[in-house]
């Protein structure tokens, strides 16, 4: 499901608040696999780099989750 998620934010350069809380759900759960974490890791560096808009204004700490 991550990386589905991953995809869209890809698609439209945007990570909107409802695919980045369904993202933070998923890790809660550890609801994931490997590819989903190395699709996230590569949606973090998209954003950070400036890439990929978020809609949110808080941290995007979602790595805190998967630990």
């Amino acid at each position: 499901m991550i990386r589905t998620l991953v995809e869209s934010a890809f698609q439209t350069g945007c990570l909107s608040v409802e695919s980045e809380g369904l993202i933070r759900q998923v890790l809660a759960f550890r609801g994931y696999r490997s590819e989903d974490l190395d699709a996230l890791a590569n949606l973090f560096e998209a954003v950070k780099k400036g890439h990929i808009q978020r809609e949110g204004r808080g941290d995007l700490n979602i790595f805190a989750l998967s630990r």
